[in-house]
């Protein structure tokens, strides 16, 4: 549990995320990125979690379901998503206010819960949706429905032009993560030990999840991610005194790479 124990000891200096005068000081290519996971997650109540919970401190406001149909409209699976989400929410929709005219509910009935949208899972979608409202190129950054596509193409391109990679993929025990940078778990039930592994298999289908770094100090690693318990949350995980994120605890999705945002760098 000595993960628990650092995560509690960094809980209590609680570092804030970075405020507009801290972004405006990063590189711009880093700052974007921050600034547009930092907006979305006020848009949905400023949630913090710490660690890795398995219940959110309040239920989210239904009405964030129309966020989720502007994160699957950044990629290219989105439409058919949407048009699913939408049939699927007017017909609960229609027949609550049927069964509120009968008198059955309170004329204003409820509406659904924003967990009957949490398939397919929108967590790529989201990273998508941010990198495209900082202005990264669809070249440049890959908008997918899945992490593994995407992760898929930053592998690839790095290795094929290391100077000229946008993204570069580090090991997160090994590399501290800074903002803009993106902080990716292997989520299957058999991870891989390495992100260098992951280039034997690509194009397969993997589980996995990446949250956007927007902050790294006082002992922790604070990065935004979406469908994280069905909402956007920033999350603040336990680090060593390098600012290297520490390893995940037994059960939970290790992290397998983290991705270095050289997008000033790279032509």
């Amino acid at each position: 549990m000595a993960w628990l124990v650092l995560l509690m000891v960094g809980a209590c200096a609680t570092p804030s995320p970075p405020e507009p005068a801290q972004i405006s000081a990063m590189s711009p290519w880093r700052g974007r990125p921050v600034a547009a996971a930092l907006a979305e997650w006020r848009d949905w109540g400023a949630i913090v979690l710490d660690g890795w919970p398995e219940s959110l401190p309040a239920e989210p406001d239904p009405q964030l379901y129309s966020k989720v149909l502007q994160y699957w409209d950044a990629v290219p699976e989105g439409p058919a998503v949407i048009r699913r989400h939408q049939q699927t929410h007017d017909a609960l929709m229609q027949g609550l206010l049927e069964v509120a005219a009968a008198g059955e509910v309170p004329l204003s009935p409820p509406l659904p819960a924003l967990s009957l949208w949490a398939y397919p899972a929108w967590s790529a979608a989201f990273i998508s949706h941010v990198m495209a409202q900082a202005g990264v190129p669809g070249f440049v950054f890959p908008p997918a429905a899945a992490h593994a596509a995407y992760v898929d193409l930053l592998l690839i391109r790095a290795a094929e032009d290391p100077p000229r990679a946008a993204f570069r993929p580090q090991d997160p025990a090994s590399f501290a993560p800074q903002p803009g940078d993106l902080l990716c778990a292997d989520r299957s039930i058999l991870p891989l030990l390495h992100w260098q592994e992951r280039l034997a298999e690509t194009g397969q289908f993997r589980p996995m999840h990446c949250d956007l770094v927007v902050g790294n100090g006082g002992g922790l690693v604070q990065a935004v991610g979406g469908n994280v318990i069905d909402v956007v949350a920033l999350r603040r995980f336990p680090a060593d005194a390098d600012g290297r994120v520490l390893p995940a605890p037994l059960g939970k999705s290790p992290f397998l790479v983290v991705f270095e945002n050289r997008l000033d760098l790279a032509p």
